[in-house]
């Protein structure tokens, strides 16, 4: 596999907000744009840190007082699957199509044996690629 830069692949349409940002118009900005993180810059636009969807499990696990809504409110119920026999290039396409990074892994009756992530992936590219030249 032929290298292949970092600035040949990464998305340069970056959304930012700036420290002071409440969480809710972060999260109201990564909705609108279909998006899982936020870049944290200051004044001038110099890094300070990064908002993810990750995070906001943590936000939700520890705000006080606890909201009394349940999962069913905001789950998705057309959930897209695949088989443990079905190929990588085809999962990785899907999950390409659909914007996910993580797609449940079930059996012929539909009951979930696995999940595969984008980082399963990632990793999985990485233990194939031919190392470099020393």
């Amino acid at each position: 596999m032929d290298d292949i830069f970092v600035g040949r692949l990464m998305s340069d349409s970056i959304h930012t907000v700036t420290p002071d940002t409440l969480v809710e118009d972060a999260a109201e900005l990564m909705l609108d744009n279909s998006i899982g993180s936020v870049v944290v810059v200051d004044e001038d636009g110099h890094l300070e840190g990064i908002l993810t969807n990750t995070d906001f499990v943590t936000i939700v696990a520890k705000s006080k007082p606890k909201a009394q809504t349940t999962v069913e409110r905001y789950m998705t119920t057309d959930v897209v699957t695949t088989g443990a026999q079905d190929s990588i290039r085809d999962v990785a396409d899907a999950m390409l199509e659909h914007g996910f990074h993580h797609m449940p892994v079930v059996d012929e009756e539909d009951n979930v044996i696995g999940m595969i992530t984008t980082k399963d992936l990632a990793s999985y590219i990485s233990t194939v690629q031919t190392p470099s030249p020393a």
